[in-house]
């Protein structure tokens, strides 16, 4: 009970927190001053529709209150914002002051339909640009903010975007990750981001838009890196093993990005030449066929790589090697119906690195 307790104390401390409620209209003059950073890579990777971004202009004119935002407190008193993003990105938008982003042009909603193309200034139309008593409002409406100060630890945005935006959220697990990556190490995440992008890589999953948008094929890089790389936990669910490996990876000086690399381009290039979009699909008998398979993702991509030497020079015994695999009792049992990715990688990953390593 006692080391509890003192885990208690030691990790609330490690979370120096403030609150502060703010006008929008002294939100607005931060970002003008850059007392407020706002990562460009957060505005692509996070995006609103249209009407979400309206929804919340017609929210704070009615008066309903705006939920709270988080802010990291520099060592130089400059806020980073940590959760809030398009909440304050809307606004700063309305106002005409976002940088990248021409200003917000309004549409009717429910209860104020005649909302319909009215916007903050309008030179060429001024009997569509808001009355100066309803500026004046949205710039008085408070929003209220959590400021995590610098003598925190220095973890302590991570964790607070982190638990914020996972479960409950629109967020896939990977746009968090991303976003975490982007915090930690801006540079790692481009390094991530670049080798998403690789032709062979994207050929040979044919995936659909929705999951490219969700940023599927970049939890399908770090799955194949972690996978590869290090042992799985099996403890944990596969998100927060490869929360853990994201964050490893992140933090690691020692990791070796360019040994990855080289793996990661050899692998994807000797699979698209060998079975393109087809890499990652079952086959049943006489071709490979329909939907991609995210158990044979695992087994093919890491146990290809374990073993590269066999077959970077002899890419016909890849072929037949990838069409017996679907054969495979030890495959078939860890990868059929009702199995999931916890149960399975344990037993599946041991048995690819082996499979592969005989023709």
């Amino acid at each position: 009970m006692e080391d509890l307790l003192n885990q208690i104390d030691s990790k609330r401390t490690s979370f120096k927190t403030d609150s502060y409620s703010m006008s929008i209209g002294e939100l607005v003059s931060l970002y003008e001053r850059e007392e407020i950073i706002i990562r460009p890579e957060y505005q692509r990777l996070f995006r609103w529709s249209h009407g979400q971004k309206v929804k919340l202009i017609e929210s704070i004119i009615l008066g309903i209150p705006i939920p709270s935002i988080f802010v990291y407190q520099n060592e130089d008193g400059i806020w980073e914002l940590v959760d809030g993003l398009q909440r304050v990105s809307t606004v700063l938008q309305l106002f005409g002051v976002l940088k990248g982003e021409k200003p917000l042009v309004l549409e009717g909603t429910k209860y104020i339909p005649d909302l319909e193309g009215f916007k903050w200034e309008n030179s060429s139309s001024k009997n569509k640009e808001l009355p100066a008593n309803i500026k004046l409002g949205i710039k008085r409406a408070k929003i209220n903010l959590t400021i995590i100060l610098s003598d925190s630890d220095k973890r302590a945005k991570f964790e607070v975007f982190q638990r914020l935006n996972t479960g409950g959220s629109n967020a896939s697990n990977q746009e968090i990750r991303n976003n975490v990556m982007i915090m930690i190490n801006p540079d790692k995440f481009k390094w991530f981001e670049n080798l998403s992008k690789n032709r062979d890589f994207l050929e040979t999953l044919s995936l659909s838009d929705r999951l490219f948008e969700e940023q599927y094929h970049m939890e399908l890089l770090l799955r194949y890196i972690a996978l590869s790389n290090y042992p799985y936990n099996k403890k944990k669910d596969v998100g927060d093993f490869l929360d853990d490996i994201n964050e490893e990876i992140l933090n690691n000086e020692n990791f070796d990005f360019n040994r990855v690399k080289e793996e990661f381009e050899l692998t994807f290039s000797i699979l698209n030449e060998v079975l393109g979009e087809k890499s990652f699909k079952k086959h049943n008998g006489e071709d490979f066929r329909g939907k991609f398979l995210e158990s044979a993702y695992e087994a093919i991509s890491v146990g290809l790589t374990a073993n590269l030497d066999l077959y970077k020079n002899d890419r016909n015994s890849l072929l037949e090697k990838v069409r017996r695999l679907y054969d495979e009792d030890d495959y078939n049992k860890t990868s059929g119906s009702g199995s999931n990715a916890k149960s399975r990688i344990p037993k599946l990953i041991p048995f690819a690195k082996k499979f592969f390593s005989k023709k």
